[in-house]
C-alpha cells in the first residue's frame, strides 16, 4: 500500500478525499482569504496540486465547494428568522433582504455571492449546484408551498437567485436597506407569488 502522500495516511475513498480537501481549503480560506492557493491546499494535505485538480478543476470550483458545505450555519439562522412567516411573498422577501443584510458578516456566504466574485457567481446562478442550494433554504422555510398553490420550487429558487444575483452585481447608488429594501421587494418581487 502507497504510503507518501496525504501525509501518510491515504484516504479510504473519493468521498473521504473530498472531504479532506474541503477542510484543507476551509483552513486556508481562515488563513489567507478567498485569495488561497490550491498549492497552500495541497502543502496542507501532504498532495500534489494535481491530486486536488483530480477533484476540484480549479481553485474556484474548490472555493465554491467549500463554501457551500460550510453555509449550513447561515441556512439555520436564516431559517430562525423567518421561522414565523407564513405568508409565501412576506417569506420570499425577508429571505432576500435578509440574505443580501448578512452578506458581509458570513464569511462562507460572501465567497459565494461577493461582488469580487459576481462573475464567478453570475457563472454559476442557476447551475444545480445553485438551485439545490437555494431549495434546500426554501425547504427551512416555514411556508406550505404546496398549499400556496407554488409547485416549482426549482423556478422559485432561480428567480430569487437571479434578484439576490442582480444587488450583488449592483447594490444601487446608495444601496438599498432596511425598510427601503423591503418596500422594493414587496413592490416588485412578492407579485411574482401570487397564486396563478
Amino acid at each position: 500500500m502507497r504510503t507518501h502522500g496525504w501525509s501518510g495516511t491515504a484516504p479510504v475513498d473519493d468521498a473521504e478525499a473530498v472531504e479532506r480537501i474541503l477542510a484543507a481549503a476551509r483552513r486556508a480560506i481562515d488563513r489567507s482569504g478567498s485569495d488561497f492557493s490550491i498549492a497552500e491546499v495541497a502543502r496542507d494535505l501532504g498532495v500534489t496540486r494535481q491530486t486536488v485538480y483530480r477533484y476540484f478543476p480549479s481553485a474556484e470550483a474548490l472555493s465554491t465547494a467549500t463554501a457551500i458545505a460550510q453555509t449550513t450555519h447561515f441556512l439555520d439562522i436564516l431559517a430562525e428568522h423567518v421561522s414565523k412567516i407564513r405568508d409565501p411573498a412576506t417569506a420570499v422577501v425577508e429571505g432576500i433582504a435578509y440574505t443580501l443584510e448578512r452578506l458581509p458578516h458570513e464569511k462562507y456566504l460572501n465567497l459565494l455571492l461577493t461582488p469580487g466574485r459576481a462573475s464567478a457567481f453570475s457563472a454559476g446562478v442557476t447551475s444545480d449546484t445553485a438551485l439545490a442550494f437555494g431549495r434546500s433554504i426554501l425547504q427551512r422555510f416555514a411556508v406550505d408551498w404546496a398549499a400556496a398553490g407554488i409547485s416549482d420550487l426549482d423556478e422559485l429558487v432561480e428567480h430569487m437567485l437571479r434578484i439576490v444575483q442582480s444587488f450583488v452585481i449592483d447594490p444601487g447608488r446608495p444601496p438599498r436597506r432596511g425598510a427601503e429594501l423591503r418596500t422594493y421587494l414587496t413592490t416588485w418581487v412578492a407579485p411574482a407569488l401570487d397564486p396563478r
